[in-house]
């Protein structure tokens, strides 16, 4: 076990363990107004361009439950500071690379690296932050999330038009570095040792409420993070400059900040199920504008709806998967944030050959069609399951 600060003793986020999940929020998004630069400086398809950010999302989601178990042994500080490092190398590195494949491999090792950082964070959070202002701190953790999220898009487009998109690899790049070295002055909380691996996994996949979150999660991030990545690319496929087409997407980050304010208000009062069907029709209802039509307008609405969406429907699954295993809620959450991202790799990769027809009409389409009975099973699903402590036998109804 390891020492040298209280259990308990914060009242918000280190400012170090802040800047860094901003840092990997931005990076994780950063892509999406760049993909057709990188596909037109390296000549190849949008198609094939788009496995720069399917292979950080897929790597992004899959090491997440490694990053993980390597905390629980090794510990949250240090292990964050190893995945900084390797974020920051890979980061540069992808702003170097000559050809697609080393940029696809250099991008794929940034999401294996930045995949740690966000988990590992709100960990930490758990680990030293008193119980009744635990929720505070990690609302002003999920803030500045939300904030990267929406600088990503917005920065990273104009960085671009600017610079080139080397150049907006290697901002986060260096901040991922300069993050690592302010790190080494954080405190490392104790942690409990850690159990059988096999034990705690065994313990969640025999639950079947477990496996159904995870699919949900799955879908949620097929349709919503994977259909993320070509909002800006729509409006590019028109004509649209990098720079306002990375600003109009940015409104996702507006939104997931505005509405998460909502949720909070909300959350007390409304039943669980209500918020997921609140979030699913946001999104189904965003889709479904630009799928109409695509332009500034309309994409900066849909990406504020999508913002909508993650914060009532996600935070509600986020908060049911702590519930599912309670006995093994550690391995549980890096579960559902694997399956996230993994169903946002699969989606975007899936989607690149529409994309590079320029058929955004009838990818966006799609992305509704699959939103409404998502939004339909998830909601009916937390109704039956009720709302329970984590502690708690069965569900109660609501």
């Amino acid at each position: 076990m390891s020492a040298s600060a209280p259990t308990v003793s914060r009242t918000r986020p280190p400012l170090a363990l802040a800047a860094a999940s901003f840092v990997s929020s931005f990076d994780r998004l950063v892509v999406t107004p760049l993909l057709v630069l990188i596909a037109a400086e390296l000549e190849v398809p949008l198609a094939t361009a788009v496995a720069v950010a399917s292979g950080y999302y897929l790597a992004y989601g899959v090491s997440q439950p490694v990053w993980g178990l390597l905390s629980d042994r090794f510990g949250r500080v240090r292990v964050m500071r190893l995945a900084l490092l390797g974020a920051g190398l890979a980061g540069l590195a992808s702003a170097a690379m000559p050809a697609l494949p080393a940029l696809i491999a250099a991008r794929i090792a940034a999401g294996a690296c930045f995949g740690a950082v966000i988990p590992t964070s709100l960990t930490y959070v758990g680990d030293t932050v008193e119980v009744s202002l635990r929720q505070r701190a990690l609302s002003d953790l999920m803030g500045l999330m939300a904030l990267g999220t929406a600088l990503a898009t917005g920065l990273g487009g104009v960085l671009g038009d600017l610079a080139g998109w080397r150049a907006a690899f290697s901002v986060p790049a260096a901040c991922a570095l300069a993050c690592a070295v302010a790190l080494r002055w954080l405190p490392e909380p104790p942690r409990a040792e850690v159990g059988g691996l096999g034990r705690h996994v065994g313990e969640v996949l025999r639950r079947p409420w477990a496996l159904l979150v995870f699919a949900l999660a799955f879908v949620e991030g097929a349709v919503l993070l994977g259909m993320l990545t070509f909002l800006a690319t729509a409006l590019q496929h028109q004509g649209v400059a990098t720079g306002p087409a990375g600003l109009a997407a940015a409104g996702y980050g507006a939104g997931v900040y505005l509405f998460s304010q909502v949720v909070k208000r909300l959350a007390g009062g409304w039943p669980v199920w209500v918020l997921i069907l609140t979030g699913g029709t946001q999104m189904c209802a965003g889709f479904v504008i630009v799928a109409v039509q695509a332009n500034l307008a309309t994409v900066a609405v849909t990406a504020l709806l999508l913002g909508g969406g993650w914060s009532f429907m996600h935070s509600s699954l986020q908060t049911w998967a702590t519930s599912v295993a309670p006995r093994a809620r550690g391995t549980t959450v890096a579960f559902f944030a694997s399956c996230l991202f993994m169903g946002s790799a699969v989606s975007s990769w899936a989607a690149g050959p529409l994309a590079g027809r320029g058929s955004y009409g009838l990818l966006f389409g799609l992305a509704a069609a699959v939103t409404a009975p998502l939004t339909a099973v998830a909601a009916i699903s937390r109704r039956r399951y009720g709302s329970r402590a984590p502690e708690e036998g069965a569900p109660r109804p609501e």
